[in-house]
């Protein structure tokens, strides 16, 4: 039978630890292919080059995948990789491992996250994995079995077709997770401002600051389910329409 063929990328670039870990991971249930940014790219959500050119080389990496690094955006790798270079059109592709956390409201800030929606966009099976640990030498070879288990049975069940997972994994020694829990967004965001400073030739300039704040204790909440020890998985949908809203609007609007 035909090995799945599986389309890695990432928002850290091509040599960070994350892909390079997720990539022997997915070595072994298919044939892989690496498309992933020459250089970090985190905190670009859903954004496009279009006001550059773009470039790619095949490099040469550890491994029996095919790596290719590109000048862009982790959307525009999977947008390049689906029309400049797969074979065909992937039966997974999966986005990480991310150096950080991806839950709750960061889905919407994540480079990780929106390559596996635009994945999904184009009617593909996709999931972003995260780890809660920012470090360059993070281990994360903790979770490994979870990653592949997960991405296996995305394989054999496919996912309803606009929806993508968005997976975070805790920062805790193997034997100290205690399983994968199916979660909801917890309702939580950043409280942020800009440092203002000065540089040395007197010009102000600003830097971002803030901090996390989790406003939802749910059992449910993606947040609870990680800080309890828990990985969770998080299922995504690109379509934006608040439905429920739609008849109100509509009365609304008369």
């Amino acid at each position: 039978m035909q090995k799945p063929l599986i389309l890695v990328t990432n928002d850290d670039g091509i040599t960070a630890p994350g892909i390079r870990n997720l990539v022997n991971f997915m070595n072994e249930i298919g044939d892989v292919v690496v498309v992933a940014p020459d250089s970090p790219q985190s905190g670009k959500g859903h954004a496009i080059t279009i006001n550059q050119t773009l470039t790619f080389e095949e490099i040469s990496l550890d491994g029996p995948q095919k790596d290719y690094s590109l000048s862009g955006t982790p959307v525009d790798c999977v947008k390049f990789a689906l029309d400049k270079i797969l074979p065909r059109k992937p039966d997974l592709v999966v986005s990480g491992i991310n150096h950080g956390a991806n839950s709750s409201i960061n889905v919407i800030y994540s480079g990780t996250m929106s390559a596996a929606v635009e994945a999904g966009v184009e009617g593909l099976q996709a999931i972003g994995f995260s780890l809660l640990d920012f470090s360059w030498d993070a281990d994360f070879s903790q979770a490994k079995e979870y990653i592949q288990n997960i991405a296996k049975k995305v394989l054999e069940n496919p996912l309803p077709k606009g929806v993508v997972l968005n997976v975070n994994i805790p920062k805790l020694l193997k034997d100290e997770i205690k399983g994968v829990k199916v979660c909801r967004q917890a309702h939580a965001k950043w409280e942020e401002n800009f440092d203002e400073r000065i540089n040395p030739h007197g010009k102000k300039y600003y830097w971002l600051t803030g901090y996390f704040n989790n406003m939802d204790t749910g059992d449910d909440a993606d947040e609870t389910a990680l800080a309890n020890g828990y990985i969770s998985i998080v299922p995504v949908k690109f379509d934006l329409t608040a439905h429920e809203e739609l008849e109100h609007l509509r009365k609304m609007m008369e």
